[in-house]
């Protein structure tokens, strides 16, 4: 049941619609605040965004939707029901994997079929299904200690976590391994250390610098299914955007912030580039954490030092091709692994360079829904993990560009038969793109890397260090980037917040 927003007579300004804003924006009214979104594009959602050529339907953020019960809660937290609004369709197989050496390879929710598809693997079938099913109960356990406090209770640093879980957290959650260490320990066969090493994939990092508690991420998909939102994904958009008509929340779009203004400890409101200004008793900032000091309350260098460790986590090279032909042998979801994963996290995330030879993330949404390109056709967005920029060194267009003629020649190469020929429509997004686009921090895609030596891979405080009422929400804060992460935070932003006016009152 929703408060009556009398009882608070507080108000909240929420800089940013994409989907950890609108989370919080959609908690906290909720909670009896009055609130009123800022967005500087022409929609909401963020980084959940499309574009739509000549009949061809391109989702240009995320592309898969998992762990439906944290949107469920947030619905719940309303008084709503989240069917209501937006509806989920399942995606089998989750991936479809193909090696250089010709191997293709499915992972499949249903245990007998994924046991079918480990037969195809060099080996005893049954010591490969024995290793599997232990390295799931071992994701689980992971899985389950985070869920507890990091997710749940929206922790937010090790002293938090600590106070929440004791000691004993120390010999349970697996932080001692990277996550490559840990998966190697549980597979000796090359195919299956690949394949649950790209599961960082959701959180755009590297498997050898990622603590191994992060191996809790195939967990996700294996318990609790691969989905769609019907329709295309930005339906969840969508459906959240009549969640806030239907709670009376206004949103101004096309309207970028320009400075959140600030008064020794607390922040008052914020200023619109038009000039207009904004009060309020809370601020919560959906913009990347590092950008927004930077940007919108002129940190001086000093400070803006003690963020470092929050450092991007990677880009992509995202592209979107329409071709006048089906490819069969694709998925929904596909990989197409690098000979060498290892040189590929190390260029990407060591040496700063473009891959070049990528792991490459495609998606074929028209395998579950054909309207997303002509009769006949293709709908086809390849993603290859790179760099954030480097603002003293950038990456010109042109290496970019021969960066996609690269992924082009492997996709080619590994199947995709004349591509290019058969390529009728064609859309890149380059770092820069992203960075305009998002005011996200150097590109990156996922906000903040996750990295133990850097980070012990937290994520930047969902509450300010400096000023009181100024809360952050979205990838770049704790619990971190991807779609049900950035909608858990939002929720969790909110409880904050409720908390804070609590020790007010």
């Amino acid at each position: 049941m929703i408060r009556d927003s009398k009882q608070r007579q507080k108000n909240v300004i929420v800089v940013g619609a994409g989907l950890g804003g609108l989370a919080a924006a959609i908690s906290l009214k909720a909670e009896g605040f009055d609130v009123e979104i800022v967005e500087k594009n022409e929609r909401i959602g963020g980084k959940l965004n499309f574009t739509e050529i000549d009949g061809y339907g391109f989702d240009l953020g995320p592309s898969i939707f998992t762990l439906p019960q944290f949107f469920e809660s947030l619905w719940e937290r309303a008084g709503k029901r989240m069917e209501d609004y937006v509806q989920l369709e399942s995606v089998s197989p989750h991936w479809r994997n193909f090696f250089e050496d010709g191997l293709i390879f499915d992972l499949y929710e249903e245990p007998d079929r994924m046991k079918a598809e480990l037969a195809k693997l060099e080996g005893d079938p049954e010591a490969l299904w024995a290793q599997f099913q232990a390295f799931l109960t071992y994701g689980r356990e992971q899985y389950h200690l985070v869920d507890d406090g990091y997710f749940k209770k929206g922790l937010d640093n090790v002293w938090e976590m600590l106070f929440h879980y004791g000691w004993k957290m120390i010999f349970k959650m697996d932080h001692r391994n990277t996550m490559t260490g840990s998966i190697n320990k549980h597979f000796e066969e090359p195919h299956l250390r690949m394949i649950f090493e790209y599961f960082i994939k959701y959180v755009g990092s590297s498997a050898h610098d990622a603590p191994g508690y992060m191996n809790l991420m195939p967990v996700i998909q294996f318990d609790y299914g691969l989905w769609y939102v019907k329709g295309g994904m930005y339906n969840l958009a969508r459906g959240l955007g009549k969640l806030l008509d239907d709670l009376g929340i206004p949103v101004r779009l096309n309207s970028e912030v320009a400075s959140i203004n600030k008064e020794g400890g607390e922040v008052k409101g914020v200023t619109l580039g038009n000039g207009e200004t904004l009060t309020a008793d809370y601020v919560v900032c959906n913009m990347e954490v590092l950008p927004a000091y930077r940007k919108l309350l002129s940190e001086p260098p000093a400070f803006m030092k003690t963020l470092e460790k929050f450092a991007p986590a990677c880009s992509g090279l995202v592209i979107h091709l329409g071709t006048d032909r089906i490819y069969d042998q694709l998925a929904h979801h596909n990989f197409f692994y690098s000979n060498n994963q290892s040189k590929h996290f190390d260029s990407v995330f060591q040496q700063g360079k473009l891959p070049e030879d990528p792991t490459i993330y495609l998606v074929a949404p028209t395998r579950t829904d054909p309207s997303k390109a002509p009769a006949g056709h293709d709908n086809i967005k390849i993603l290859p993990h790179i760099p954030p920029i480097n603002p003293d060194k950038p990456h010109t267009r042109e290496e970019y560009m021969a960066l996609k003629e690269r992924v082009i020649d492997k996709l080619e190469r590994m199947g995709l038969t004349d591509l290019r020929k058969h390529t009728v429509v064609e859309d890149v997004l380059t770092p820069v793109d992203i960075e305009r686009m998002y005011n996200s921090n150097q590109g990156s895609i996922y906000g903040v890397v996750s990295d133990w030596k850097k980070n012990q891979a937290f994520k930047a405080p969902k509450q300010s260090s400096k000023y009181r009422n100024l809360f952050f929400t979205g990838g770049s804060v704790n619990p971190g980037g991807g779609m049900p992460m950035a909608v858990l935070c939002g929720q969790k932003v909110a409880d904050r917040v409720v908390k804070a006016e609590a020790k007010r009152a």
